[in-house]
């Protein structure tokens, strides 16, 4: 009997503010076996690209892209919002609707050209996906392509990585 992954995430209404419905991989993350099946799905989507190192965004992505390095033998970076990292880091401001913001690298953590996947939870508007691949294109990255568990359709997300290969074990209209 193969395990459904939609059937373990839960849907709530009106999170985090009125009219929005937030997808909780809560669920999948606590069912041992939904997980496990998650991480083979994406690790079978991922494989192709033949990457050195995968990306986790804060701090969902971590859960899911900290796993798959593991899995797949290959290192694991972190992507964090501007101030959460110690020591020397490169930063990446972009732009949002009411001003800006910004990711970090810890510097010397990419190696030029080395091939990267990014990974995240969730892909909806895209500008934090966008930002990343920018980000570890600026540190002399060679961004092969991206994976998500779940993509929110009609968002532009996917337009906004710019052609970038990608994946998203799930979909949902948003």
């Amino acid at each position: 009997m193969s395990i459904r992954l939609q059937d373990h995430i839960g849907e709530v209404p009106d999170f985090p503010k009125p009219g929005i419905l937030f997808y909780d991989i809560s669920p999948l993350l606590a069912h041992s076996g939904a997980w496990a099946e998650a991480v083979e799905q994406l690790a079978a989507a991922v494989t192709p690209y033949k990457p050195d190192i995968l990306v986790g965004i804060e701090s969902r992505g971590f859960l899911v892209a900290a796993p798959l390095a593991f899995r797949m033998g290959c290192g694991f970076i972190m992507i964090r919002k501007a101030g959460k990292l110690p020591g020397d880091t490169i930063k990446y401001e972009y732009s949002l609707e009411y001003g800006t913001d910004a990711v970090e690298i810890k510097k010397d953590f990419i190696e030029p050209g080395q091939r990267v996947v990014i990974l995240d939870d969730l892909l909806a508007t895209g500008g934090t996906a966008e930002a990343t691949m920018k980000l570890l294109n600026q540190v002399g990255a060679n961004v092969v392509g991206a994976a998500f568990l779940i993509e929110l359709e009609g968002l532009g997300g996917r337009d906004r990585l710019d052609g970038l290969p990608n994946t998203a074990l799930m979909r949902y209209p948003a």
